[in-house]
C-alpha cells in the first residue's frame, strides 16, 4: 500500500473524485441484481430509508426497445424552518434517482409484472415467454457464367 493510499484512504479517489461519493450515496449509486430464471426475470434493487410511495416502476419503450425503468425521490422532509436551523454536517444522500434496464425479447411485460417492497428491498418480477423464431431460410448459390 502506498504513502498516498495510507493518507487518502481508496485510491480511486485520485482517479475520479467523484466516484467515493457515488459508491456511498444510494441516490447516485442504487445497487441493483438482475437474476435470469427458466421462468422469470428478477431485479432486486436496494433502496434504504424509502417507501414503496417513494419508488415508481414502469415499462417504457423507447427507440424501439422495451426499458424496465425504476425511479424515486428521496427527500429531505427534516429540514423544517431554514431560517432558524444551522446545520453542522450533511452526509446523508437526498435528491431523484433514476435507473432503466433494457428487457429481452422474452419479457412478458403484458400486465403481468410484479413489484413488491419490504424493508428498503424492491423486488420486480418479470415473466418470460415464449420467442418465436423466424424460420430458417436456405439460399442457394448460384453458378457464375464466365
Amino acid at each position: 500500500m502506498s504513502l498516498i493510499s495510507k493518507i487518502f484512504g481508496d485510491d480511486e479517489i485520485l482517479y475520479d473524485p467523484f466516484l467515493s461519493m457515488v459508491k456511498k450515496c444510494p441516490v447516485l449509486n442504487t445497487p441493483t441484481d438482475w437474476k435470469e430464471t427458466p421462468e422469470v426475470h428478477v431485479f432486486t434493487v436496494d433502496l434504504p430509508g424509502l417507501r414503496k410511495e417513494d419508488v415508481k416502476v414502469e415499462v417504457v419503450e423507447e427507440a424501439g426497445s422495451r426499458l424496465l425503468q425504476i425511479s424515486g425521490d428521496r427527500n429531505n422532509k427534516e429540514d423544517g424552518d431554514k431560517n432558524h436551523e444551522k446545520w453542522h454536517r450533511v452526509e446523508r444522500c437526498r435528491g431523484k434517482f433514476l435507473r432503466r434496464f433494457r428487457l429481452p425479447e422474452n419479457a412478458n411485460t403484458d400486465d403481468q409484472v410484479k413489484a413488491s417492497m419490504e424493508n428498503g428491498v424492491l423486488v420486480v418480477t418479470i415473466p418470460k415467454q415464449q420467442v418465436k423464431k423466424p424460420p430458417k431460410k436456405v439460399i442457394e448459390i448460384e453458378q457464375v457464367k464466365a
